[in-house]
């Protein structure tokens, strides 16, 4: 059945990350077009983080109350107000405030279907599934510069990206209202009572599971999180460590090619061609988690990027500096390909079954929170020290990151039947 709704489950997940993919690379040229400085126009970029941190929460509220499709087709109309921010902006306050609008709405699409494949994909499978659900967002990002970069061509003004991006919107919020509703035509599937993982909960937090989880209407999102603090305080921060570690691969590439004195069509080349890797990865991860479990596709891929960075950071001065940054690039985009969908399929993991999004909403909070801390650390320590201290700094936040799961997969990851999640 999930195979038969995958359009309507994937794809307004794709719809939205390819106009987003689209648009985010030329927001510093947005900016920079209504007067902003380098500065300030890495500040504009960033409110999409930051509307993405705060729209979780608020997301795994709405999931709960009005169920996913309405939450989606919300955030699509909440969505189409930023773009016409983006196209109509007279100034930075509303480019800024519209960046910010998109991130809440980002935050809304990205949970709603989180939720949805936590409770409806089976535990033998969920991997596999939420990994093809990294890939929706990869395949978009991946995408999005070669169409805006078409468009570009096309029509020779950059805002032909942001009207894309409304089609885009508009195709996934009518995708979501006309198509087939998943969630009454796919049934929540029967588990067994108290899985391994929420005995261990239970235990970290001081109070005993007994029978059904309580519905959010009786626990709510803020006691959810306390409820499940042992867990997010844990296995989440080694999740967020993994999130720092691939948001610093966004800025640290970029960097790195610059300092070295490459140019940007060669810089481009190699960002490319880590990213193709990346995304031609993203279906090993979920086989890999599926049937040999979590922690074996986790492990690789924090081991890879931490020793990658670690590396690359002893190469800056050598003749062939070049060709180290080309080969250490390949082997990041291996790791982050590696990784695709263990966020996802680790808090589908350790939620709760019945009502998983006021969890959710925490879970994603806190590994985009890792997310947004690494560019700034990497800035402050490039700042004070070099390029190169802060490029190893982020390779032992991996490593660390790798001890961490190592240290709480097993723990709190349920084992599926016949193998071992942990």
């Amino acid at each position: 059945m999930i195979r038969h709704l995958a359009p309507v489950i994937y794809g307004p997940t794709v719809l939205f990350a390819l106009g987003e993919g689209a648009v985010i690379p030329l927001l510093p040229i947005f900016a920079a077009h209504l007067g902003a400085d380098v500065p300030t126009a890495a500040l504009v970029a960033s409110a999409l983080v930051v509307g993405q941190l705060c729209g979780n929460i608020p997301a795994g509220w709405a999931v709960a109350r009005i169920g996913e499709r309405i939450t989606m087709a919300i955030g699509g109309a909440v969505a189409l107000l930023g773009v016409a921010g983006l196209a109509l902006a007279p100034n930075l306050l509303v480019l800024t405030i519209s960046v910010f609008v998109i991130g809440l709405s980002a935050a809304a699409f990205g949970l709603a279907r989180h939720s949805f494949m936590t409770t409806r994909v089976p535990l033998v499978f969920r991997a596999r599934a939420l990994s093809l659900l990294g890939g929706t967002f990869r395949l978009g990002m991946f995408v999005g510069p070669f169409v805006a970069a078409l468009l570009i061509g096309i029509f020779g003004d950059e805002h032909a990206t942001v009207w894309f991006f409304a089609v885009c919107l508009i195709a996934a919020v009518l995708l979501v209202l006309l198509g087939p509703d998943p969630e009454l035509q796919v049934a929540v599937p029967r588990t067994s009572p108290a899985p391994r993982s929420d005995a261990h909960l239970a235990e970290d937090s001081g109070e005993p599971v007994t029978g059904a989880i309580p519905t959010p209407e009786r626990a709510g999102v803020f006691r959810t999180m306390w409820r499940y603090r042992g867990v997010l305080a844990r296995l989440g921060v080694a999740a967020a460590s993994l999130s720092a570690v691939r948001s610093a691969r966004q800025v640290v590439l970029p960097l790195w090619g610059v300092s070295i004195g490459l140019d940007a069509q060669t810089i481009a080349l190699v960002v490319g061609v880590s990213g193709a890797i990346d995304f031609a990865l993203f279906y090993a991860s979920g086989q890999v988690m599926d049937r040999f479990g979590r922690l074996w596709a986790a492990l690789p891929a924090m081991i890879l990027m931490g020793v990658g960075f670690l590396a690359l950071s002893f190469t800056h001065d050598l003749p062939q500096a070049a060709m180290w940054y080309a080969l250490f690039a390949a082997v990041l985009g291996v790791g982050n390909g590696l990784s695709s969908g263990i966020l996802l399929t680790l808090g589908a993991d350790v939620a709760p079954q019945d009502d998983p999004a006021p969890f959710l909403g925490s879970w994603r909070t806190l590994t985009d929170a890792g997310g947004a801390i690494a560019p700034l650390l990497f800035s402050g320590l490039s700042a004070a020290f070099s390029l190169s201290v802060a490029t190893g700094a982020i390779g032992v936040v991996g490593l660390l990151g790798a001890a961490a799961f190592v240290k709480w997969v097993p723990r709190f990851v349920p084992r599926a039947a016949g193998g071992d999640a942990g």
